[in-house]
């Protein structure tokens, strides 16, 4: 057997599915970017306006896409290119390929011994939990009947690509299991993380008396959920964030809800560490801001589905309720006692969710990817294992951390 030579530093890229929007996602691209400051970063298109100012100064690569009319501000329009404008990248000079993908940019092609990383914020909403999609985004009989068969194209598009992914990462248990789901394929956990050291916690005595809530105000997110509660219960709800729903969620608002719109990052984090307790609504694939409140010494109220699960403790760092109703959560909001627990144990949760230690687990990841590529090049000529034992290989060697399985 050949001895492996010396390895080079990786030529690396990086792929996410678009840049219209700041986010979760967005936010796990900086971190990607900073680990990897040399990759460029391919794209389907890029509005800078909607992005942080930063962004300007990274070596951007968009599609064709980039050039059509609507791209960036309705890119639903453009689905069924997608994957035409991911395939037609040139990757052939990258040995390693690290993806952040919610749709779509997992279809890029690349050579046979390029590593491919995908990192998966979930597989698409849209093509594998149409129906619950399409009630959210309110579609009418004729989009639903208009979308049904580019979907089921798309499925089986979408199904071959994944097997162009060497190793997947899931973001949380629950986009593991979907991934396991849809693609068939194995992916340990590395959650998304925060810089917990950027947020603080107040002293008791500066606890003010509203709830709050900081999220995009697009359907899924169910903002609609918490305002019909706090009409309810008539206590301040201050809402941080913007979105398409924004001028029908005020209008249902009673007074005692309040709008924020985007604040500043100082402002955003007085507004953490003074609340009486943060609001966390929807069912998230995983969910960043209960994280950040928690690193501000605040409980979270959330519903009890999906990644809250995996990082709000229930009695120790928040309360859940368990029907996605008004009703349910107004009825944890009025029996939750937030002085009762601990600002301090609070935050040595959230210390869990670090950047450090996400860049620890990802780069560990990485560099067993990499020697696993590696040793099948120098080996003698031998059938190629499936993706499968080339996961369940990696999968033997994770060190048993939170956040990897």
């Amino acid at each position: 057997m050949a001895v492996a030579p010396e390895r080079k530093p990786p030529r690396v890229a990086i792929a996410c599915s678009w840049l219209n929007q700041y986010g979760g996602a967005e936010r796990v691209l900086e971190t990607l970017h900073e680990m990897y400051p040399e990759a460029p970063i391919y794209t389907s298109m890029y509005a800078p306006r909607a992005m942080p100012a930063a962004f300007r100064t990274w070596d951007i690569r968009t599609s064709f896409l980039q050039r059509l009319p609507l791209s960036r501000s309705h890119h639903q329009l453009y689905l069924f290119l997608y994957p035409l404008a991911f395939e037609q990248f040139d990757l052939s000079g990258y040995d390693l390929v690290i993806n952040n993908s919610s749709a779509f940019s997992y279809g890029v092609i690349t050579r046979p011994e390029t590593c491919h990383v995908c990192y998966c914020l979930t597989p698409a909403r849209f093509l594998w939990n149409y129906h619950d999609y399409a009630r959210r985004e309110r579609l009418n009989t004729l989009s639903r009947l208009a979308l049904a068969p580019l979907l089921t194209n798309l499925r089986l598009w979408d199904a071959q690509a994944a097997r162009r992914v060497d190793h997947f990462v899931a973001i949380s248990r629950l986009v593991a299991d979907r991934i396991a789901k849809y693609y068939g394929r194995q992916a340990p956990i590395i959650y998304p993380a925060i810089d917990v050291h950027a947020f603080q916690p107040a002293d008791r005595a500066e606890i003010g008396d509203y709830y709050l809530v900081v999220s995009r105000l697009i359907p899924y997110k169910r903002i609609d959920l918490a305002v019909q509660a706090f009409n309810r219960l008539g206590l301040p709800l201050k809402v941080v964030g913007r979105g398409r729903d924004m001028a029908a969620l005020q209008r249902m608002a009673k007074p005692n809800v309040q709008f924020l719109g985007r604040v500043s990052d100082a402002d955003l984090k007085t507004l953490y560490a003074r609340c009486r307790a943060f609001i966390f609504p929807g069912e998230e694939d995983f969910g960043l801001t209960p994280i950040e409140a928690q690193a501000s010494g605040r409980p979270v109220i959330a519903y009890g589905a999906g990644g809250a699960l995996e990082t709000v403790v229930e009695g120790e760092t928040g309360a859940f309720f368990r029907e996605p109703t008004a009703e349910a959560l107004a009825e944890a909001v009025a029996g939750f006692r937030p002085d009762a627990l601990d600002p301090t144990g609070i935050r040595r949760h959230a210390e869990k969710f670090d950047v450090s230690v996400f860049r620890r687990q990802f780069s560990a990841f990485v560099e067993r990817a990499l020697a696993s590529r590696d040793a099948r090049t120098v080996e003698e000529p031998s059938p190629e294992p499936s993706s499968k034992c080339r996961e369940d290989s990696l999968l033997a060697h994770s060190p048993p951390e939170r956040g990897l399985r």
